[in-house]
């Protein structure tokens, strides 16, 4: 059975995955990284469609959520602990989301995570992770190339412009643009 055009079988899921009615998954490839242990560690609502190029990468403890009738185009999620996406949300080509740095930020501690993860390196050595929840409520759209970091929520019916990096809250009904992500003044296309 081919592992694109959404016809693959559905079955080789985890069982920690929940699928709504009508979801389409473009491509198997979509959960190489999926590694949550959690139950659901991935809920797709009603209607979504999920992209060949969308990666969901859940980390054992991370836990992804994605509301009825969302398109996800081709969004990068990087997920240590919890990300929400909302009903009616569309997310754009190479949109990162992200709720942690997935390495410390501190040099020495940096370092120290660097060795572990690395070939012949022990994991039990890594550093903990700092993560924070990613929300984002219904109707937004999310532009090409956009970031969202850990700890963001952006309301509902918001428009984050391609490119954008979003560290912090965007009120609903917002366009925000721009590195770091500033509400607009002018209607910017996503």
């Amino acid at each position: 059975m081919s592992e694109l055009i959404g016809t693959w079988d559905y079955q080789t899921l985890p069982a920690n995955v929940q699928l709504g009615p009508g979801c389409f998954l473009e491509n198997k490839g979509s959960f190489r990284r999926f590694r949550s242990t959690q139950n659901p560690g991935l809920v797709l609502g009603a209607g979504v469609r999920v992209y060949a190029w969308a990666a969901l990468s859940v980390e054992p403890s991370g836990v992804l959520i994605v509301g009825d009738d969302s398109l996800l185009v081709g969004p990068i999620f990087w997920c240590a602990e919890r990300i929400t996406i909302g009903r009616g949300v569309t997310i754009s080509y190479n949109v990162m989301i992200a709720d942690s740095d997935f390495h410390p930020r501190n040099p020495v501690l940096r370092r120290q995570d660097a060795m572990a993860v690395a070939p012949g390196g022990d994991v039990s050595q890594r550093p903990p992770l700092v993560t924070r929840p990613v929300t984002i409520e219904d109707g937004v759209q999310i532009g090409i190339g956009a970031i969202i970091l850990k700890g963001s929520r952006i309301g509902a019916g918001s428009r984050i412009g391609a490119g954008a990096v979003v560290a912090g809250t965007v009120p609903a009904g917002a366009v925000v643009t721009g590195n770091p992500a500033q509400i607009s003044t002018a209607d910017h296309p996503l």
